[in-house]
């Protein structure tokens, strides 16, 4: 079976380590793993390259984001085979008979354009994360938490971005990663998109992957919650303009209330940065904005300003 690996790091050497370790260390598979560094200072380059020599991996001279990070280990696979493509966050494992599993039914179901696994709380591997996403277009709380019944195959609107299997042809045809939303609902937007190519999403409960939930430092989920509020008018503009002023009042009273909530919780860093997404994601501003974050976050206390924990899936 043929398959490229497309792992992205950035500042996070020891976890993308033991992520390209683990993959590495299949025995049936042997597929390429890019390694894409979104322009690290923490020395990862050197120990990437001196542990992985048979990585391909490729440096960004700045952070690209999720999106425009994978986009450049999806176009080398791209270039070099007709192979699915799997996008693996290095916070997440997965075992080799679970990725052929993915594979089989990939292969078996040619209206699936992109399949994953069930995803598993890594540090209580009985706690189930997602199975499955619903629109975050239109759905406050889009993981589905919920094991599956009946079919062991089952078609969702959308999937987590951690560990998502990824049809070859879904990027020739629907397109790569869209740049707009830099960080958060990008694998959303490509399985939407492909939706409209028709294509379908699904989950395989018959495999299982564990993901890190809490591995993260306070100024990235300082980034999450500003690119999530963001991005989600980015998707409304994108796919449902013809009730965006519906979708955007009531996501414009959801926002305005978390942020009152946060601020009375003595989360001042956390209510602006609900203010920055609400604002940016009204007037449509795009791309990367982890300065801008980053100015409220220190200007608000930096540390001291306490930001909401939110799942990174």
């Amino acid at each position: 079976m043929q398959l490229a690996v497309v792992i992205l790091n950035w500042n996070a050497v020891t976890d993308t380590v033991r992520c390209v370790r683990s993959v590495l260390c299949w025995e049936r598979l042997r597929p390429p793993v890019w390694v894409v560094d979104n322009a690290s200072t923490d020395g990862s380059l050197k120990v990437i390259a001196r542990e992985f020599p048979e990585a391909r991996v490729i440096r960004n001279s700045t952070n690209l984001g999720f999106a425009g990070g994978n986009n450049r280990g999806i176009l080398g696979a791209l270039s070099v085979a007709d192979a699915p493509i799997l996008l693996l966050s290095n916070h997440a494992r997965i075992e080799e008979d679970d990725v052929i599993r993915l594979l089989e039914t990939l292969k078996a179901r040619e209206q699936i354009g992109l399949i994953g696994p069930l995803l598993f709380d890594a540090f209580e591997k009985d706690r189930l994360l997602a199975a499955g996403r619903r629109n975050p277009a239109l759905y406050h709380r889009w993981e589905i938490a919920k094991m599956p019944t009946g079919e062991p195959v089952q078609v969702f609107e959308c999937l987590p971005g951690s560990v998502v299997l990824v049809r070859d042809k879904v990027f020739r045809q629907v397109g790569l990663l869209d740049v707009d939303y830099f960080y958060g609902n990008t694998v959303a937007d490509l399985c939407l998109r492909a939706r409209q190519h028709g294509y379908l999403s699904a989950v395989d409960a018959r495999a299982r992957a564990l993901y890190e939930p809490r591995r993260s430092s306070e100024f990235r989920d300082a980034l999450y919650t500003y690119y999530i509020v963001r991005n989600r008018f980015l998707l409304i503009r994108k796919f449902y303009r013809r009730w965006s002023p519906l979708l955007y009042s009531f996501w414009v009273l959801r926002c305005t209330a978390q942020s009152v909530t946060a601020r009375l919780n003595g989360s001042r860093s956390t209510a602006q940065a609900i203010w920055l997404g609400l604002h940016d994601g009204l007037r449509g501003r795009s791309g990367d904005q982890n300065k801008r974050v980053m100015d409220i976050f220190f200007s608000a206390g930096g540390r001291s300003g306490g930001w909401m924990e939110i799942p990174r899936l």
